[in-house]
């Protein structure tokens, strides 16, 4: 990282950004704009798919592994086209097909429609003949609570569980209860109790927000795959990793937990501009790589 990269996108966050207390139907369209006008990478084709009755983007592999993508965006937020670079660069540089899936908004589709889709996907994928061993599953921000509450969700079902799951900057304590919601509250350009507490609204509709299916936080998370969680050092919802970590680890979960140094909420999303972004990227696709080939040996 320079210092001038981090001080430049500090000042594009501080100048606004996704605005969690606006009414999301019409917010989504202002949060789609911003993500797609970050450069894209052209060479990375994707096609639109359906996939245990949710559609979603696919892109072609080299090999028969999937990442199975899970975007942000507080659950009321976001697309699979939106976050389509971040996605389809990380199965890209990991040698793997991409399924990123368009699971169900609030508040017109309240919790518990999107973990219903996100194990939908999943089984809809095994339904198709890939191997659970083959997929690994990845999310960001609320996609990443999302992933690993879809993890504990498969577990209870008796599901074959995936090779592994990387988490970027997680959500998963709708309750907000995490210590560095408010220490790290001066730090964090991104986001703020305010509009994560009215995204939380809007996705629980009056469900408890300590239940483990919307706050995975306090699931029981024993018997997992080996999960890699990135989140940055300036983040409100770091507590969310670090509890995640401590309580994975308890369970026997192979965890491994990266604080990135000065980062900001979702700061892959920034690789265009932030050397971070894409070491982070290049670490996670190794991961995905990696586990994908280590199940294909075992």
């Amino acid at each position: 990282m320079t210092a001038r990269e981090i001080a430049q996108l500090r000042d594009i966050l501080s100048q606004g950004g996704v605005d969690f207390t606006a009414p999301p139907t019409s917010e989504r369209v202002n949060f789609d704009a911003l993500l797609t006008s970050f450069p894209q990478d052209e060479s990375l084709q994707t096609t639109s798919r359906t996939i245990g009755g949710v559609s979603g983007l696919w892109a072609d592999g080299p090999g028969d592994g999937v990442l199975l993508y899970l975007h942000g965006g507080g659950y009321t937020l976001g697309s699979s086209t939106g976050y389509r670079q971040l996605a389809a660069s990380i199965a890209a540089q990991a040698g793997v097909a991409l399924f990123s899936a368009d699971y169900r908004l609030a508040p017109e589709d309240p919790y518990p429609a999107a973990l219903h889709d996100a194990v939908a996907v999943y089984r809809g994928l095994l339904g198709e003949g890939v191997p659970a061993d083959r997929i690994v599953l990845g999310g960001d921000s609320a996609g990443g609570g999302l992933a690993v509450a879809t993890l504990a969700r498969l577990r209870d079902e008796g599901a074959e569980l995936p090779a592994g799951a990387f988490l970027i900057s997680p959500w998963a304590d709708l309750t907000l209860s995490g210590s560095t919601v408010r220490s790290k509250a001066e730090a964090d350009p991104s986001l703020d109790a305010e509009g994560l507490s009215a995204a939380a609204a809007h996705y629980l509709a009056g469900a408890d927000p300590s239940d483990p299916g919307a706050s995975p936080v306090f699931a029981e998370l024993a018997g997992l795959p080996p999960l890699s969680i990135h989140h940055g050092e300036s983040e409100i919802l770091l507590s969310d990793s670090l509890r995640l970590t401590a309580r994975a680890a308890e369970a026997g979960v192979d965890v491994r937990l990266h604080v990135w140094p000065g980062m900001v909420h979702d700061w892959p999303l920034f690789a265009f501009m932030l050397s971070e972004g894409r070491e982070a990227i290049a670490e996670i696709a190794e991961f995905v790589q990696a586990r994908v080939e280590a199940e294909a040996a075992a």
